[in-house]
């Protein structure tokens, strides 16, 4: 009998080893990659998933096919990911806060800590800018007219939990300010309503903003942050923190998510490449410097305490501003 079992541990032994070699193995893709990007061509999101998937594909071996599949805040071509087969052929990409939110919102039943490997790339931060022929030549002036006419100052955004969404809710729920919200399929269409002046506001990212500033097409008033922002040929973007002295926001990450369920040396290779390829890149690190963003690759572990610190506060500012409709702490979000 002792025989038997030691027979059988023996074999139990080998057999998790094989296991783990194989979880370990290198997965060389035999068909195009398709990245659904679930907001519209030419956005933050799909920008940042263009150079990165670039960059992948010589890592990789493989093409990656890009797919702007945009609606429903993105919770459309994130679903379409979801439901994909699981053979790590499917991916998508966008703001992790998306992701994390999307239950909160009622749009997605998702968990992005139990059912996504996140690829986090690059920080964003929101700008608060105006059509070049409005008025406002600074962020107390735009703030006086949200106050002399409640409800009725546009503000252009990529549509509920974008960004520019969040931005703007973060300035009404430290002054108290009312707006009309005007939302489109993804950030560079609403920075573009903005320029022709179907909106007089946007607060959307700054890596969507950069080339209006710089043609002078948008005024920016402030930066969403604690610190002025340099834009590479223009110059300094205050901090809102000038007029808002208690405001705070943190870092917007953005990546590439891989649902849960696909073979483990499909992550095994891909974390491989993220950490010799993305975390090294020339590139992603030229196009952070030149869009006003933030390099700041990661994944595993570390990419979900990142993604975390910001999603936490945004999942209960939504909650607290009666834009939810499941309470953050059900679903796994304590409040900070």
């Amino acid at each position: 009998m002792k025989l038997g079992i030691r027979a059988l541990t023996i074999i139990l032994v080998l057999f998790l080893a094989v296991g783990a070699v194989s979880a370990q193995a290198t997965w060389k893709p035999v068909k195009p990659i398709t990245i659904i990007v679930p907001w519209g061509a030419g956005g933050s999101t799909d920008q940042i998933t263009r150079v990165c998937a670039a960059e992948l594909e010589s890592a990789l071996g493989q093409k990656i096919v890009i797919v702007n599949q945009p609606g429903a805040s993105g919770s459309v071509g994130t679903k379409n990911a979801m439901d994909a087969e699981k053979d790590g052929y499917t991916w998508t990409a966008g703001a992790a806060a998306d992701l994390a939110t999307y239950k909160v919102q009622g749009m997605l039943d998702t968990d992005i800590r139990n059912d996504w490997h996140i690829f986090l790339s690059v920080a964003n931060v929101s700008v608060v800018s105006v059509n070049a022929a409005t008025p406002y030549k600074d962020f107390k002036d735009l703030l006086n007219a949200f106050k002399k006419k409640p409800g009725q100052v546009t503000v252009a955004t990529a549509g509920q939990s974008s960004a520019g969404h969040i931005g703007i809710e973060l300035i009404r729920k430290y002054t108290k300010i009312e707006y009309k919200h005007v939302t489109y399929d993804g950030g560079n269409p609403a920075v573009i309503a903005t320029v022709s002046g179907e909106a007089q506001v946007t607060t959307q990212l700054a890596v969507e903003e950069a080339d209006m500033i710089r043609g002078k097409k948008l005024r920016p008033l402030a930066v969403l942050s604690d610190k002025p922002l340099m834009l590479e040929g223009y110059g300094e973007i205050p901090a809102i923190t000038k007029w808002i002295k208690d405001f705070k926001a943190g870092p917007n990450y953005f990546g590439i998510f891989i649902p849960k369920g696909v073979p483990a040396e499909v992550i095994a290779t891909v974390e491989k490449a993220w950490q010799d390829t993305i975390m090294k890149s020339a590139k992603v690190q030229e196009y952070a410097k030149a869009r006003g963003a933030m390099f700041a690759p990661s994944y595993g572990k570390e990419a979900q305490d990142r993604a975390f610190a910001y999603y936490q506060p945004v999942a209960w500012l939504y909650w607290d501003a009666g834009k939810a409709k499941v309470s953050p702490d059900t679903v796994g979000i304590p409040k900070p």
